[in-house]
């Protein structure tokens, strides 16, 4: 079988179409200047291994002999893994938006000038025969080709227009004058409520993505108005509901826990099958914040599944999470996951049956291509009166119908896996573990965040810079900004679990990388990659959210969060800058800069640090009382006695042996508690406790919350 350059990476998802008859290239000098020499275009495919439709396209086209010798004849064709290259990702996005006035997706299919790998055609799935509205993919080849040859001083002109548009996309001029106040906020509440879904829970239609950085929005709104006296019940039924829904659909995996990539229907009923690392760690977090603030056991349930899954199937050996589980398996989207009703009578007992078939929808018509997919179709109390069960028997009869379909699965042909690990998806399911460990008393959860990290520091840090990827044994690839402000902030999260002084100082040492190499020192804000990267033909300063955070936001977040704990201007100084750099954007389109508006309200409202001192027994008493409620503008560090020459703040007013906490907010500093009773009354005064039962039972538009709870 002959190989190409692919066969040369790491990256599983270039490994997959090594053996393809297209001559694929990396992108490196190598293919670069092989282009320049041979005069060709640069086709560049952008996708990543649990792509769907990235597989699709590869079966069809990239695997056929005469489509590849047609793409070698008249092009230099680079693959690329969008998750080890998010810089190239990115920028060729931006482009394929720029050119086709939509958006883009994956696989990504530019066409790039071989000179200076400007683009200028894109597009995403070409399919073999002409279909869906699209023509046929060797017949865009060849008009591409053709275009070339024919139209080179036409497109070399569409060139500079479109790169004076790229240029464009960063803010350009230094801000100063900028006054930060609080409207933003209030308009993403107001955007993002117009786009609930009334009935179903989510933001918008299908396809419909879970958002977790808006639903922490959200969640934050509501936190502030029980902090400020103005109670907003309506945002926290619109997390509530939403999150409900998707604990219950399809959309979550109801044997093994952990989330799907995103649903395509309003119901969160049928999803596309990859499981991603990215959205797993952003929903833990959220759904143990969001039993912090209700007490309902159907969040922490989702929360403990989730990280269990996370623990149990992708986390490696030596400690990093892996990156996806794919769609497919046997060449079938979702095979693994599907179920006929025959099938399961076989494997439950009559009752079982009943409660799983009527619960998941296995006794109506199937509703993914001729199979079955579990998701809740009625509520436990339904199931009651329709079976004449009581509430206890019907939870035990689904956990034991659910035990032995798991195990059944377990002996069929699982989706393949991507086991490179990525240090900023790693940060968010460190994160997403350390918060869950703490609120939800798992310490196995913190130890897995634990070894996440200790992989990172053995194998992802290298004389004092990050690398992205790791894979068969192999670092590489300069970090990005994501990298860098994604593990600062999981540092802090973990700090707050646990106390450990090399954590904090390794956070001190990301985050001088981070203002030496990747700030925007004239107008503000965070580049995506260093000042020493590979040169591309755009720079981005990504602001908004997409299916992650902004590395801005969380920068600026952090930044401020570690500016107010160790009294560094620097640090509140550039997170400051950071939002009025992207204070356009946040004026316009708020709801689209969630992470950027949390930076704007710790901005206006600098959080409230708690600094515990003691040892032993009354040292966890505290620091349990510290975590006790959702108080998302809070940082509750931990240490113990025995810590001596602590940065400024860390050491204050410290009493030797005896337990005590001072707690500060902005630069006032209230005088050291060293009474629990007090210390206790102290933070009942924040109004952040859970809602009473009678809160719990508003009822929206769509219908009572009480439904839902079972």
């Amino acid at each position: 079988m002959s190989m190409n350059r692919l066969a040369e990476s790491t990256s599983p998802y270039l490994q997959q179409h090594a053996d393809n008859p297209v001559h694929w290239q990396l992108w490196d000098d190598e293919a670069l200047e092989l282009a320049r020499q041979q005069d060709k275009p640069i086709l560049l495919s952008i996708g990543y291994s649990a792509c769907h439709w990235c597989h699709v396209m590869a079966h069809e086209s990239f695997e056929d002999e005469e489509t590849a010798a047609l793409m070698n004849e008249l092009f230099i064709n680079i693959k690329v893994d969008r998750e080890e290259r998010p810089d190239l990702d990115k920028i060729y996005l931006s482009a394929h938006q720029l050119l086709t006035q939509r958006p883009g997706g994956w696989p990504l299919t530019v066409f790039l000038m071989p000179g200076d790998q400007v683009p200028f055609f894109a597009g995403t799935y070409f399919p073999r025969e002409s279909r869906y509205g699209m023509p046929p993919f060797k017949d865009v080849l060849a008009s591409i080709a053709n275009a070339y040859r024919e139209q080179r001083h036409d497109i070399e002109g569409q060139n500079r227009a479109f790169m004076e548009a790229m240029s464009s996309l960063n803010p350009q001029t230094p801000v100063t004058d900028t006054n930060l106040e609080a409207a933003p906020l209030e308009s993403a509440r107001q955007q993002l409520a117009r786009s609930f879904d009334e009935t179903h829970g989510g933001f918008g239609q299908a396809p419909k993505f879970p958002l977790p950085t808006s639903l922490q929005r959200i969640l934050r709104h509501w936190a502030a108005t029980r902090i400020s006296g103005r109670d907003d019940p309506r945002a926290l039924y619109v997390a509530d509901y939403s999150l409900t829904r998707m604990a219950l659909g399809g959309f979550n995996d109801q044997l093994d826990g952990g989330f799907y990539r995103y649903s395509v229907d309003d119901q969160w009923m049928i999803p596309h099958f990859e499981k991603m690392l990215y959205d797993n760690g952003p929903l833990l977090t959220l759904y143990t914040d969001l039993w912090q603030a209700t007490g309902k056991a159907l969040f922490q349930e989702t929360a403990i599944k989730t990280a269990d899954w996370v623990i149990r199937e992708m986390q490696s050996p030596e400690g990093g999470y892996y990156s996806t589980l794919d769609a497919d398996s046997e060449g079938e989207e979702g095979l693994f996951y599907l179920w006929s009703p025959e099938e399961v009578k076989g494997l439950l007992e009559r009752d079982e049956y009943q409660h799983l078939a009527a619960y998941y929808g296995l006794d109506r018509e199937a509703n993914f291509e001729g199979r079955w997919h579990l998701h809740n179709f009625t509520s436990i109390a339904e199931l009651n009166q329709r079976l004449d069960s009581s509430s206890d028997q019907a939870h035990g009869l689904l956990s034991s119908a659910r035990e032995k379909l798991f195990k059944a699965r377990g002996d069929r042909i699982r989706p393949g896996r991507d086991e490179k690990i990525l240090t900023a998806w790693n940060a968010l399911m460190i994160k997403g573990m350390a918060r869950a460990g703490r609120v939800l008393n798992k310490p196995e959860y913190t130890a897995s965040a634990d070894r996440a990290l200790g992989f990172i520091r053995s194998s992802l840090w290298h004389e004092g810079r990050l690398l992205a990827t790791h894979k068969d044994g192999k670092s590489a690839l300069p970090a990005y900004l994501d990298d860098y402000a994604f593990l600062i902030d999981a540092l802090l999260e973990l700090l707050q679990t646990r106390w450990n002084r090399s954590d904090l100082d390794f956070a001190l040492e990301l985050t001088e990388v981070l203002l030496t190499h990747f700030q925007d020192g004239e107008c503000g804000g965070f580049y995506f990659t260093a000042d020493d990267h590979e040169a591309l033909i755009h720079r981005p300063k990504p602001l908004g959210d997409d299916a992650i955070p902004s590395g801005n936001g969380i920068a600026a977040h952090a930044l401020n969060r570690l500016g107010h704990l160790l009294g560094e201007p620097r640090y509140l100084e550039t997170a400051e800058g950071t939002l009025k750099a992207a204070w356009d954007h946040l004026s316009q389109v708020p709801h689209a800069h969630c992470a950027l508006l949390e930076a704007l309200e710790e901005q206006l409202h600098p959080p409230e640090i708690i600094i515990i001192r003691g040892s032993g027994a009354d040292l966890e008493q505290w620091s349990v009382r510290a975590a006790q409620q959702l108080a998302p503008r809070r940082l509750a560090l931990s240490i113990p006695t025995p810590e001596t020459d602590l940065p400024t703040l860390l050491d204050k007013d410290h009493q030797g042996d005896i337990t005590g906490a001072y707690i500060c907010s902005g630069t006032t500093c209230e005088p050291t508690i060293s009474d629990f009773e007090q210390f206790d009354q102290r933070l009942s005064e924040s109004k952040c406790t859970p809602p009473t039962e009678q809160e719990r039972a508003f009822t929206g538009s769509a219908g009572s919350f009480k439904r839902h709870r079972e």
